[in-house]
């Protein structure tokens, strides 16, 4: 049975292609998935993410509790809307998910966990919750919004009530703040995102989120599709669950290190796990690459380097650079010379780092 959003019937009669992505009837483009690329990289675009799963945590041992559940560390968060993103782990320190954890108060975080993994996520969370006596509410009765692109903050401040506009004009990067509509709506702004280009990601009542996104459209900002959603994250350099990294991969491996906190006396779940295995050696990397020839980098494509096979993991032609780009895992030491084979043609790549674009330029290196 496909799911679908309470923006469904919207998206159709936008014009827009659907396509199935894990379960839910959801927009890939609305004519041209490079044009609404750009559009984010240049002026503002909207998603319709309400596919995303949003679970609220209560209870007086939440913060120990997620001091337990996740990698990075909660500790962090200290003032009430600011977030974390972490991966959850399994006790191999295999990758459960990556989601954002919200600190709304000491009894009260707010997680927002992929779509594709819900069931999963909810079952291990509410398992792991019991022995801290915090309740686990998943909240289908929102809808979230993700407007991206340098104009994007200023589209949706422009649709808040007066008294609330100077909150959210001075929210900072990676937290969020409760606010009204000008309609009187309450909106959840988070200063998130998954373009790499500034914006806000914004969680309202699922019977408000049509009104909302007419007032977006009314106020210029155009609809954009998973299609550009894929080259915009992977452009820069943000990790997909599923095709980047799952249970059979720990943080070392998706390159997802910055996202392990092993502060002192924390026992979080995959701990001695991704202990033992930093101190034997990660044995696979992941790396991207940049391929100068023509062709299109595909998720599966064998990479060859000089310690041995890989894989593309997310790959695309990148709209911003007008070349191929791809994530790969490969083993970790030399690369050598790294070549990519493409229907038994072996094309040579460059490995660089990434974000492979950030603030809407090719970062140093990346266009050779």
């Amino acid at each position: 049975m496909t799911r679908k959003t309470i923006l469904n019937d919207t998206h159709r009669a936008l014009g827009a292609k659907m396509v199935d992505f894990g379960g839910w009837d959801m927009p890939i483009h609305y004519g041209s998935q490079i044009d609404e690329h750009h559009l984010v990289r240049r002026e503002a675009g909207m998603f319709d993410v309400s596919h995303m799963t949003v679970v609220d945590l209560r209870g007086e041992r939440v913060r120990e509790f997620l001091r337990h559940l996740l990698a990075n560390s909660v500790d962090k968060l200290k003032v009430p809307g600011k977030a974390l993103y972490s991966c959850m782990l399994d006790e191999q320190g295999g990758v459960i998910d990556d989601l954002i954890a919200y600190y709304m108060g000491e009894a009260f975080f707010r997680l927002v966990v992929n779509a594709a993994t819900r069931d999963k996520d909810l079952a291990w969370i509410e398992a792991q919750a019991a022995a801290f006596g915090v309740e686990v509410r998943e909240r289908p009765d929102f809808a979230l919004v993700a407007v991206q692109g340098p104009q994007a903050r200023d589209k949706v401040i422009g649709l808040l009530r007066e008294s609330d506009r100077d909150a959210a004009t001075r929210l900072g990067r990676f937290a969020a703040v409760e606010v009204q509509s000008a309609a009187g709506v309450p909106l959840f702004l988070a200063r998130t995102g998954y373009t790499g280009e500034d914006g806000f990601e914004v969680v309202l009542p699922e019977g408000d989120a049509v009104a909302f996104w007419n007032a977006l459209l009314e106020a210029g900002v155009k609809p954009a599709g998973l299609g550009a959603r894929d080259t915009l994250r992977l452009e820069a350099g943000m990790n997909l669950y599923g095709q980047d990294m799952d249970e059979s991969t720990t943080p070392w491996e998706a390159a997802l290190g910055w996202t392990v906190a092993l502060d002192e006396g924390r026992d979080f779940i995959g701990r001695a796990a991704l202990e033992a295995q930093k101190a034997a050696g990660v044995p696979r990397v992941m790396v991207g690459l940049v391929m100068d020839d023509k062709g299109v980098l595909r998720h599966g494509q064998k990479v060859l380097t000089a310690s041995g096979e890989g894989e593309i993991l997310s790959g695309t032609f990148s709209p911003t650079l007008g070349k191929a780009i791809a994530f790969a895992r490969v083993p970790a030491g030399e690369t050598g010379n790294v070549r990519v084979d493409i229907r038994g043609r072996e094309v040579p790549v460059r490995v660089v780092k990434f974000p492979f674009v950030r603030d809407g330029q090719a970062q140093p290196g990346v266009l050779g």
